[in-house]
């Protein structure tokens, strides 16, 4: 097909998203007051816990097999792959331009992060919908291209929330435990033996003082009291791993790592895997299709949904544009630039080699997942640490608006690619 014709078939998912985005700001101006702070945020807990679990676990459900699953094997790789090569290349950024310390999470986050749920399934789908796709079959190319999108946006769920998550969290907690640390230098434990017994240990924390003053006076003054009863401070072996065992369950963070939409991919894989649960949902005239009929009209709302969001978030960015300039200039050159050409070695590589299946479409999808902008979760993941939010929304501003660009370029390159 000719490069032009190409080219046409790519913009036009890429118009039909900066259309429904700049509705989306259009919404969120002072003037209308439609989608302000309180709304968008009430929309993104609608999306968050029941348009985007419900779209992928429809899709999947629909599309996903046993046989699938096994010609998909390379997907989670290539998603990983992703995040691995953009933190890299993020560190080295952070590196070579001295990015200031509070914002090193974020740069690391938006180079490892690419928008794999959204993006991927407004675009893929619509580049289906296009007269003279060449992917072949418009209702075959639909439903396959939205199955691979929504696994894409279940894989990068998990992804975030486990590895950028934790990225963002580090550094913010450094920040936190510095400014802790400066607010309490003068802060000194006194302790001491109470009765003069060995099994009861009061501990007394405040700022130092001089001997010539009573424990008394310092604890009336500043103390904290903490008793240790019955023992002599010494914990048990068995309580100690215990004890570990939950802090580092607090640091994983499960209810964080299993999103909604991680949890509407489970069952979508299940009822699509299991054939007693394909019988009971998917086949024509199967009892229970009604509802997964129900859950495709709740999901089917997700996408304008996402994308109006990201309109409205993109205007909390218009203020500073010009603040982070080398910042936002590296996180473009890595994602839209330097990823895109590293994902066309890997994934022709694996091709060459053998090691993914000959779909045109799933080979497109696979390049097209390293040249996406950072992810939406970004701006969740600012929020929920208080950490760099004005930062973040200049950066999606600024990615975003080089995204319209760049993704047509890359779009029609890949799919020539691939042909």
């Amino acid at each position: 097909m000719e490069f032009w014709k190409l080219f046409v078939v790519a913009l036009m998912p890429v118009l039909k998203v900066l259309l429904i985005t700049a509705l989306g700001t259009f919404l969120s101006l002072d003037r209308f007051d439609i989608l302000k702070e309180t709304a968008s945020k009430n929309l993104n807990t609608i999306v968050f816990f029941v348009f985007s679990p419900a779209l992928v676990c429809s899709s999947l459900a629909e599309t996903i097999t046993s046989r699938s699953i096994i010609t998909l094997w390379f997907m989670p790789l290539n998603v990983l792959l992703t995040f691995i090569i953009g933190a890299a290349l993020g560190w080295l950024l952070v590196k070579l331009i001295k990015v200031p310390y509070h914002l090193q999470g974020l740069a690391l986050g938006c180079c490892a992060a690419g928008n794999l749920g959204n993006l991927p399934l407004i675009i893929v789908p619509a580049v289906c919908k296009q007269k003279g796709n060449p992917f072949g079959d418009l209702d075959i190319c639909h439903r396959n291209g939205l199955a691979y999108a929504s696994l894409s946006m279940a894989i990068a769920s998990i992804y975030i929330w486990s590895i950028v998550y934790n990225i963002v969290r580090i550094y913010s907690n450094k920040i936190s435990n510095e400014v802790k640390v400066d607010d309490s230098t003068n802060i000194t434990p006194v302790c001491a033996l109470e009765n003069g017994q060995e099994n009861i240990s009061t501990c007394y924390v405040g700022p130092s003082v001089s001997n010539d003053k009573s424990h008394a006076d310092h604890v009336k003054q500043f103390g904290i009291e903490c008793t240790i009863p019955n023992g002599r401070g010494k914990v048990p072996k068995k309580e100690r791993i215990v004890k570990q065992l939950k802090v580092l369950a607090e640091k994983i963070n499960l209810k964080v790592l299993f999103a909604p939409s991680t949890i509407g991919a489970i069952v979508g894989l299940i009822i699509g895997v299991v054939p007693i649960f394909r019988k009971l949902l998917i086949v024509d005239n199967a009892v229970l299709g009604v509802l997964q009929d129900s859950i495709v009209m709740v999901g089917d709302a997700g996408i304008p949904a996402m994308t109006l969001l990201v309109g409205a978030n993109l205007l909390k960015g218009l203020k500073g544009l010009g603040k982070q300039f080398p910042l936002i200039v590296g996180i473009i050159v890595v994602r839209f630039i330097l990823l895109p050409v590293i994902g066309i070695g890997i994934v022709k590589g694996a091709i060459h080699i053998g090691l993914i299946h000959p779909d045109p479409l799933y080979q497109f999808l696979l390049l097209l997942q390293f040249a996406l902008p950072p992810a939406v979760a970004m701006s969740t993941i600012t929020q929920l640490f208080g950490a760099s939010e004005g930062e973040c929304s200049v950066i999606m501003l600024a990615t975003y608006s080089c995204a319209a660009f760049s993704l047509t370029l890359w779009s029609t390159f890949f799919m020539w690619l691939v042909l």
